[in-house]
């Protein structure tokens, strides 16, 4: 199963959210993008990052994965139509991408040093392990529960537990409702959990 309707700065009121949560954080803050498809999700959450954090080497980290490996290489390759970067500032434009001239015209391509704090990786969420760097200050995994029936809904969450750091924050899509599902996490704001106290 794949999701591929996705947007820069989808759901836009997560991302101050984690600005603020990240510049609360000590260390490097790790973030995991669990349904990255072609890119938009990662590359707005480390545009978020960076405006928060700046660029210093080993301050943050994004983990993109899909089961998707096609609209992986096209996230891999970083190139957009202009078109579909509406929701960032001009700012934001100039600093983290290239214009494409000639016969790019029209396109855009993330800037190198943005893209190397993005890792890519497949991963199926259906798996009963995930290999993956955690753990994690945060995860997004938005829009795509809505396809699993609820016993594998509550699955994936569970194993989402130990990959999250205490405090850490899960990022929802806006009509999915975790905390109905596993007592493991609890609201904290609009489709924002955390684990539930006695889980920390």
């Amino acid at each position: 199963l794949t999701t591929n309707l996705t947007a820069f700065f989808r759901e836009a009121h997560h991302f101050p959210i984690l600005a603020e949560h990240a510049r609360r954080r000590h260390g490097e803050y790790r973030v995991w993008s669990a349904a990255a498809s072609t890119g938009e999700e990662p590359y707005s959450i480390a545009i978020t990052l960076a405006d928060a954090l700046g660029m210093a080497p080993g301050r943050w980290k994004v983990f993109a994965s899909d089961i998707d490996t096609e609209v992986l290489e096209k996230a891999r390759s970083g190139i957009y139509r202009l078109s579909e970067l509406k929701t960032l500032s001009p700012q934001q434009l100039q600093r983290y991408f290239m214009r494409g001239t000639g016969p790019h015209e029209g396109l855009v391509r993330v800037r190198q040093e943005l893209a190397n704090y993005v890792e890519f990786s497949s991963v199926n969420l259906l798996e009963k392990q995930y290999n993956v760097p955690g753990p994690f200050d945060a995860i997004f995994c938005r829009n795509v529960m809505i396809y699993f029936d609820k016993t594998t809904q509550e699955d994936i969450l569970r194993r989402f537990v130990p990959l999250l750091k205490p405090d850490g924050l899960l990022f929802a899509g806006h009509s999915e409702n975790f905390s109905n599902l596993v007592r493991e996490f609890s609201l904290r704001g609009q489709t924002v959990y955390a684990l539930s106290k006695d889980k920390a």
